[in-house]
């Protein structure tokens, strides 16, 4: 699908720098490979030419540059709405007359080398005054265009604004509420440290009491096997008080009533026995007593688990905050 559009610009020849001339352009579909009109002013004499594809084709091959690149510098050249430097225009003959007819020719400066982009022959227009009256009501129509599109980018500039200060806003409630949020945590996680705390001390001090009462329990034990068992004196001092009765009226030629210490010593020695068996009883008490360390021992650590995972939950913000809703 082609459509027409249309430039219009200002231009200068290289040989009258100070005059302007103004060159309205019109082309169908999306450049100029298709072929152009032009229309050349100064005010008050118009010159009216064409361009055809085929012409644009020969001086494209005429150059030996690909067709792109020739439409491109020749749409830069023509229709660029600001003056550039690296394009300049000539005009023959100069000055040239209301009759008579022109060639208008476009060049390219690369590195101090001008080569010539295209000519174009432009007839005299009968009535230039109509010509340039098209010009200008061209001129008035994209001014007001660009006024409409101006007027339509502050529209939006206003409404991207008011959308900036509201976004703005809302984000410095949300930093607000975060602030809070925080602040009502923290104090929450600080009141469950401190019941836990609390309750890791309890559990101290329970582990410290059941500590101290195995000890007790302990050498309680130890001295209950080691003095619990009763001597030959106190069996024989027990069972000679129901003799003495017969002995009521003592003679001191009876040898009878004379207590014999050397059989009761005999007799304990018989119950406590070889030495070799105190020796193992000891050895038996200090193995208690080493499995009832090592069972406190396991008790403490056990303990010492319990506080450690206790103290690992209160650290938690997450299952802190979860848990105290």
């Amino acid at each position: 699908i082609r459509w027409m559009n249309t430039s219009v610009r200002e231009i200068h020849l290289s040989s009258q720098a100070d005059f302007s001339y103004f060159l309205r352009v019109d082309w169908e579909g999306r450049g100029l490979g298709f072929g152009f009109k032009l229309l050349l002013t100064d005010g008050q004499k118009a010159w009216r030419g064409k361009v055809s594809e085929a012409v644009v084709n020969e001086e494209a091959e005429e150059l030996e540059m690909a067709k792109e690149k020739y439409i491109q510098d020749l749409q830069q050249a023509l229709t660029e709405p600001e003056l550039s430097a690296s394009y300049c225009f000539t005009l023959k003959p100069h000055p040239p007359t209301s009759s008579c007819t022109v060639t208008l020719t476009y060049e390219k400066m690369q590195k101090g080398i001008s080569f010539k982009l295209g000519s174009v022959l432009l007839d005299a227009v009968e009535e230039p005054a109509e010509a340039v009256r098209a010009v200008l009501i061209h001129t008035l129509q994209q001014g007001n265009k660009l006024q409409q599109h101006n007027h339509k980018l502050k529209e939006e500039n206003q409404r991207l604004i008011q959308e900036h200060q509201y976004i703005t806003e809302k984000l410095k409630h949300y930093a607000d509420g975060v602030e809070t949020l925080k602040a009502e945590l923290y104090s929450r996680f600080v009141l469950l440290l401190n019941e836990k705390k609390t309750k890791i001390r309890s559990l101290q001090e329970a582990l410290t009491k059941l500590q101290e009462r195995r000890y007790q329990t302990a050498d309680h034990n130890s001295e209950a096997d080691e003095y619990g068992g009763s001597t030959d004196e106190e069996q024989s001092t027990g069972t000679s008080h129901p003799s003495s009765k017969d002995s009521a009226t003592p003679s001191p030629l009876n040898l009878r009533d004379i207590t014999d210490v050397a059989p009761c010593r005999k007799r304990r020695f018989r119950h406590l026995g070889p030495p070799e068996l105190a020796v193992k009883k000891n050895e038996q008490s200090s193995v208690q007593r080493k499995s009832i360390q090592i069972e406190n021992k396991a008790a403490v650590s056990t303990t010492q688990k319990i506080c450690l995972h206790i103290i690992n939950t209160a650290f938690r913000p997450d299952l802190l905050y979860y848990k105290s809703l």
